[in-house]
């Protein structure tokens, strides 16, 4: 690789940073009413996406640091029996996640990026091949369906390990740009539910 290249991967890296912090304070500087509209927003489309594929074991994640909120769409599939999973950073492989189904009294625990969690139990883990949908949190994504996380790379080795997986990018209207900078294991989403904007 010549200095050019180098060169190159290096603004690449510092402009997906930057529209990181861009897209965060965005997310940020929404109030509550419009977090609660934009989680109301998700609900109708998510289940018309759920409905057309008949899936039943279906993973979500709990919103940190302004993330738009599935908890609302969580509660309406619970009404219609549907099994839901929650990730779990896994304890010995740090780049990897565990799915453990999520009840109503499920205890939650910070995990090491402060993230709440249910608290380990194995004989609630989902093989993720058992999943058929995951709905995703996003930084930032693109029309094309690219999705840009906060970095760790979690979600993108899932997806690249279980390319049976439906994948949902949830977003909020603020967090999407026409073309995202694009790094060769970055995961396109299979689909992507953009909020009204509020």
């Amino acid at each position: 690789m010549n200095i050019s290249q180098l060169s190159q991967l290096s603004q690449q890296a510092q402009q997906r940073q930057q529209l990181r912090q861009q897209m965060r304070a965005k997310r940020l500087a929404l109030t509550a009413e419009q977090q609660q509209r934009s989680a109301l927003s998700l609900i109708e489309p998510a289940l018309q996406l759920i409905e057309q594929y008949h899936a039943e074991h279906l993973a979500f994640y709990l919103p940190f640091n302004g993330e738009i909120s599935p908890l609302p769409l969580i509660d309406r599939l619970r009404t219609l029996n549907k099994q839901i999973y929650l990730p779990v950073l896994h304890p010995f492989s740090h780049t990897q996640l565990l799915f453990l189904h999520y009840e109503s009294d499920c205890q939650l625990v910070p995990n090491r990026f402060g993230i709440l969690e249910p608290r380990l139990d194995v004989r609630k883990v989902l093989p993720v091949s058992q999943l058929e949908m995951i709905f995703t949190p996003l930084v930032a994504c693109d029309k094309q369906g690219n999705r840009l996380g906060m970095g760790g790379g979690f979600y993108d080795r899932t997806l690249a390990q279980s390319p049976h997986l439906i994948s949902v990018g949830l977003a909020h209207h603020c967090q999407q740009v026409e073309q995202l900078p694009i790094e060769n294991w970055d995961m396109p989403l299979s689909h992507l539910i953009v909020a009204e904007a509020v």
